[in-house]
Parts: C-alpha cells; sequence; structure tokens
C-alpha cells in the first residue's frame, strides 16, 4: 500500500495549512487565544505585538488615500484558473452591490481538523466544478445550483481520510484536478467520467495551469512537469528544489506568450520555454519573517500573477516581488508577504499580507500606500495562552468597484480600493474556505462547512 504523508495542520495562512511530513502535528510557540468570546474583546496589532488581535469593526487604513482609476467593469462567462485565468489575473469583473445570498448547495466533506478544502471553484459552459476536502469532485449548473455530477478521487487501496488539498482547472472540456495523493486527473466536463489519470511521485497540493494542450504543475518535491492535455503524457520536465515545510494547496504556475513561469516551495520561481522546457531566467522571493515561527516557510503562496509585462509573486516568509516576464529583472521588492495572488489594477496592487492585513502597493514601485488590519483571532479569558482559531481572508477580487475578501470568521467584505475603507459587508455562512470567483455577475464561494454559496 502506498504510503501517504501525514500532513500537520495549522491555519497560518489564505491557504490555511502547513505541511510537513512528521508524525506528530507542529505546536507553534506563544500565546493561544480563543474565538468564543465578545469580538469587542480582541485588541489591535499595536497592542499586541507582531502577531495581532483584531476586531470585526477594525480601525482605519494605516496610509492615505491615492487616486486610483479603474477599468470598465465586464461580464465574464467563464473562470478557468486560479483569479480567473492562465495569467493568474482577469479584467474588472461586474458585480452589483450589495451582494444578496441566492442559494447554498453541499459539495462534500468540509474542513475538518485534519482536512481542508483547498480549491477555489472554476467555471465554464454554465457549469462550477468544485473539490472538498476529501478528495471529491463535483458540477454543479451555475444558474441553479443544481447537482449534475459527483466523482471520487481517491486512488485504491488508499482511503479519502489519508490526505487532502488539491486544485481545479477546466480547459476546452476537460476539468483538471490534482490531489494530495499525488495524482493528476483530467475529466469529462459533462459526466465527470476520467480521460486519464497521472501518478506522480509526490503530494500535488498546488494546481495546474492549462494552455496550448500542454497541462503545467509543479510537485511539492521540487519537480516542473509538462504533460500532454490529450493523453496525460509527460512531455518535459524540469528538476528544481524542494523544501522541508510547504503549504497545503500550493501555487500555479503563469503562461505568457513564450515562457511558463513556474514557482516552487523553496521560493524560486524559474520561467522556461513553453515548448521544451529550457530555462529563461530564475529569481527568489527570498526573505525571512522575523519574530515569527512560521519564518521557516518559504513557499510561495502569492501565485504569480502577470500583468502588463511583469511577473508579480508573493511568499509567506514577507516578501513580495516585481520581475520582467521576459528577462527576469527585478524592478523591485516589498517587506511584505503576500498570501494568495495579488491583484493587480490601475496601477495598484492589491494583497493579502501573513499579518491578515489588506495592503495597497504601487505597481511601479512597490511603496506602500495604505494597509487595513482585517480581523485575526479573538482573546479569551478563561485560557489566555492559547489562541483556537486564526481567520483566514481569501482573496481580494476587484468586482463592481469593490475589492471583496470572503473570509472564515463568516463575513463577505467589500473595501474601497482608493482609501481601502469598508464600504459592504455580508454574512457568508459557515465561513470562508476559498477564495470568491465571479461569472456573468454572480460571486461563488466555497464554506468551510462545505457549501457552495452564490451571491447576486
Amino acid at each position: 500500500m502506498r504510503t501517504v504523508c501525514r500532513f500537520g495542520l495549522a491555519a497560518l495562512s489564505a491557504l490555511a495549512m502547513l505541511v510537513g511530513c512528521a508524525e506528530q502535528e507542529l505546536t507553534l510557540p506563544g500565546a493561544r487565544y480563543d474565538i468564543d468570546v465578545p469580538l469587542d474583546e480582541t485588541v489591535t496589532a499595536a497592542e499586541a505585538g507582531p502577531v495581532a488581535v483584531i476586531s470585526t469593526t477594525a480601525p482605519e487604513p494605516q496610509g492615505s488615500a491615492a487616486p486610483i482609476r479603474l477599468p470598465a467593469p465586464v461580464n465574464h462567462a467563464a473562470w478557468t484558473h486560479r483569479n480567473g485565468g492562465v495569467t493568474h489575473a482577469i479584467r474588472h469583473p461586474a458585480f452589483a452591490t450589495p451582494p444578496a445570498l441566492q442559494w447554498a448547495v453541499p459539495i462534500g466533506q468540509g474542513d475538518t481538523r485534519r482536512h481542508r478544502i483547498t480549491a477555489s471553484p472554476v467555471l465554464a459552459y454554465g457549469r462550477i466544478f468544485t473539490l472538498d476536502a476529501r478528495s471529491g469532485v463535483m458540477a454543479h449548473d451555475a444558474r441553479s445550483g443544481a447537482a449534475l455530477w459527483q466523482r471520487g478521487l481517491t486512488p485504491a487501496p488508499d482511503r479519502a481520510r489519508d490526505a487532502s488539498g488539491g486544485k481545479l482547472a477546466v480547459a476546452g472540456n476537460t476539468v483538471f484536478a490534482t490531489t494530495g495523493f499525488g495524482d493528476i486527473y483530467a475529466l469529462d466536463v459533462r459526466t465527470g467520467a476520467e480521460r486519464w489519470r497521472q501518478r506522480m511521485d509526490s503530494p500535488m497540493g498546488g494546481g495546474v495551469t492549462v494552455s496550448d494542450g500542454l497541462v503545467y504543475t509543479v510537485t511539492r518535491n521540487g519537480r516542473a512537469v509538462a504533460l500532454d492535455a490529450a493523453t496525460g503524457r509527460v512531455r518535459w520536465d524540469v528538476p528544481g528544489t524542494g523544501a522541508p515545510a510547504y503549504m497545503v494547496g500550493g501555487p500555479s504556475p503563469i503562461v505568457t506568450d513564450t515562457l511558463v513561469v513556474f514557482p516552487f516551495a523553496n521560493g524560486d520561481l524559474v520561467a522556461v520555454l513553453k515548448k521544451n522546457g529550457i530555462r529563461v531566467w530564475q529569481a527568489s522571493v527570498s526573505g525571512r519573517a522575523v519574530g515569527r515561527s512560521s519564518a521557516v516557510i518559504t513557499d510561495i503562496t502569492g501565485d504569480p500573477v502577470l500583468s502588463g509585462g511583469r511577473v508579480y509573486a508573493g511568499s509567506f516568509a514577507g516578501r513580495t516581488i516585481a520581475l520582467d516576464a521576459a528577462s527576469g529583472e527585478r524592478f523591485w521588492t516589498a517587506r511584505i508577504g503576500a498570501v494568495a495572488p495579488v491583484w493587480p489594477t490601475g496601477g495598484s496592487i492589491f494583497l493579502v499580507s501573513p499579518e491578515n492585513q489588506l495592503v495597497r502597493l504601487d505597481a511601479a514601485t512597490g511603496e506602500l500606500i495604505w494597509r487595513r488590519d482585517l480581523p485575526f483571532f479573538v482573546k479569551s479569558n478563561r485560557r489566555p495562552d492559547r489562541w483556537k482559531e486564526i481567520y483566514v481572508h481569501h482573496g481580494p477580487v476587484l468586482a463592481g468597484g469593490r475589492l471583496w475578501l470572503a473570509s472564515s470568521d463568516g463575513y463577505l467584505r467589500g473595501f474601497d480600493a482608493i482609501s481601502g475603507g469598508l464600504v459592504a459587508a455580508a454574512d457568508l455562512p459557515g465561513g470562508a474556505a476559498s477564495a470568491p470567483i465571479v461569472v456573468n455577475g454572480t460571486m461563488y464561494v466555497v464554506s468551510r462547512d462545505g457549501r457552495l454559496l452564490a451571491y447576486r
């Protein structure tokens, strides 16, 4: 029987989990706080020090409001990859505020102590696809929420509880899924029937990017691979370097006109020619988050994003960088990490930092424009030496002129892009497990209790 690493879990980022192959879970030093107390008993970042306890009614943003010119909103018919497409950047989706919950439908297993939902939904042809916490894929009608098909991706003789993590992408008439068991699946969009399955030699917590008949991905032991999208056969691979600790639900590559940029768990970005894997440039998103026990994590948590000829990427170790997409030349490095892909628009870069702050940077220079504290965790009068949970904020996604975050504390929040002020909010039952996606004016979020929620 194939042995699968037991994953140590810690809700430390938007990706929500730190992975190792040790038999015991990693216990982080420092105080722990319970969340089962009123929100007005929380404290601010300034009061708490490097690890902050933030109220839901957060203080005003730190910094100054700066003008921004947003592109006109457009209706998108599909959302095929992380942040919308193969570049991890999509033009400003149309979305009306205030949002109202239209429906919620089950997708399978939700979050548990040892398993997490790590995939945002993808949508094409009026069908929305989800991946639950135990490797189950499900398709629903995007308008009504009606279930269309479902398929388990646990290979025999393994059990569904043996692994967690994975991502989704859709291209043509095929849904592609990665799993924590180390498999990549190609499934028929209409029926869920298996087209092919490729077994890798490492967990596949990260996602795939599909372009021009090739499927690109990175294994967690440091191997970049290109597969034939029709057959699943390996066309070429590029050896890299793994890392002793990484995040479940890892990053996905991006594709330019000529290159594919792979993110590795050791913090490296490697750009190669799309057709043959010949290396063109390499860069590091290195850094060290001083004062945090999680500083050992080098993983690229802010998936690479292509916009305006530049590649933006961020790490959990406290760095966000901007590179020339063609040459890898570095334009700037900001001493602020990113826990998810940044959102570039209007000459600014928006991100969520590991310190649970919504941040706006100048896209040209990397300079800080403003940052806003987000809910982090809640203290307990009963056990002031413990945290029960750290909140996770998925996003940001610019839609309808607002920056949206779907949060594990049970709220969908909209922020003003100019000032960072909170301007809209809606209840998110169960708390968020994924970043929002926005298609045809509807916003979809997966909840921690294993449901797909639709807002209009």
